[in-house]
């Protein structure tokens, strides 16, 4: 019971978590990792697929449940849904929000998997989605299964995993993480050993390295006449601030044309728009800060009517979208490694 003790502190201090600022950001990095446990198994929580905050991948899941589609998603074939069994003795369980765009699964949520597959061969890796809606909707679709958080769990107690390790794909330590971390502290009793792994952004150095990521992914359109923006969810919680440390580091650094702005909160398109007529220039370049570019990409940014898009168009600036989510960057994909290697290294 010390350890399920200790877990359920760790949870406590996950709810009261705000990643932004020098003094949270530091902190974080010793509380948000789940320790071993060795008490009774309990059923698993439902991790809320209705969340106030879907940062991990940064999806509508509305207009996911659409059941009439009028666009191309790509392939779902080439997807790899990793819901195989035949684990072994050791799991890494890569937990995301999902998408049922096809390509983008493939392309970001499939990369990052696929990178921290390589980066761990003693590890059969396997994939969550939390999101119920869109994981009915490609199976509906596409025929194809993704586990929730629940079954992906029980996957792992029948196949009798030992030594279990969860790297979410969350941007943030807010809402969804903590209620992933709930999750699986109902099933932690049924492991040798579990850990989960921090969001991509946590430490001080997270943030340095997503900046320097997202201005090498931009620096061809900076020519001083462009305006490069990024459009994040945002969250009602307390860690939608890391929008605005993510913005004073951009500013801080000299980036002044850099701009980032929210679907769902603060900063919003009205936001970035005042920001961008604050300057001179004659062009806009909008990319998602998302993990995958799935419908508020397509559509929030970069669709034809009331989107980011056509309100920059409209205050008569050239406007260029990059539909681009953060998984396919590698060194994004490498920090998510390295927090699967904290989380792996703690287990040892």
């Amino acid at each position: 019971m010390k350890k399920l003790s200790a877990l359920l502190l760790t949870l406590s201090m996950l709810a009261g978590f705000s990643a932004c600022g020098e003094s949270t950001s530091e902190s974080s990095d010793s509380s948000s990792e789940i320790p071993t446990s060795e008490s009774s198994v309990n059923e698993s929580s439902e991790v809320s697929e209705n969340s106030s905050e879907s940062e991990s991948s940064s999806e509508d899941v509305n207009s996911e449940a659409e059941d009439e589609e009028n666009y191309e998603t790509g392939d779902a074939s080439l997807d790899n849904p990793r819901n195989q069994d035949d684990i072994g003795e050791n799991e890494l369980l890569v937990i995301s929000f999902g998408t049922s765009y096809n390509d983008s699964r493939r392309l970001n949520i499939g990369a990052i998997e696929n990178d921290i597959e390589k980066a761990f061969p003693e590890f059969s890796v396997r994939r969550g989605f939390t999101s119920n809606i869109i994981i009915d909707h490609i199976n509906s679709r596409d025929g194809i299964l993704i586990d929730d958080v629940e079954a992906a769990l029980k996957r792992s107690v029948d196949n009798g995993v030992k030594n279990l390790v969860v790297q979410p794909t969350h941007l943030m330590n807010g809402l969804e993480y903590a209620d992933l971390a709930e999750a699986i502290a109902q099933y932690s009793d049924a492991f040798e050993k579990v850990a989960i792994g921090e969001p991509l952004l946590t430490s001080n150095e997270d943030f340095a390295k997503v900046e320097a990521a997202l201005v090498a992914q931009t620096e061809k359109y900076d020519d001083g006449k462009t305006a490069i923006c990024f459009m994040g969810h945002g969250t009602t919680a307390d860690s939608n601030e890391i929008y605005s440390k993510l913005q004073t580091l951009f500013d801080a650094d000299g980036y002044e044309n850099y701009c980032i702005g929210t679907v769902e909160a603060k900063p919003d398109i009205d936001d970035v728009i005042t920001k961008v007529k604050a300057g001179e220039y004659e062009r806009v370049v909008i990319q998602p800060l998302m993990v995958v570019a799935g419908d508020h990409a397509n559509n929030d940014m970069a669709g034809d009517e009331d989107s980011w898009k056509t309100a920059l168009e409209a205050e008569g600036y050239e406007v260029e979208c990059v539909l681009q989510g953060l998984g396919e960057d590698e060194t994004i994909r490498q920090i998510y490694v390295e927090h699967a290697q904290a989380a792996v290294d703690s287990i040892k």
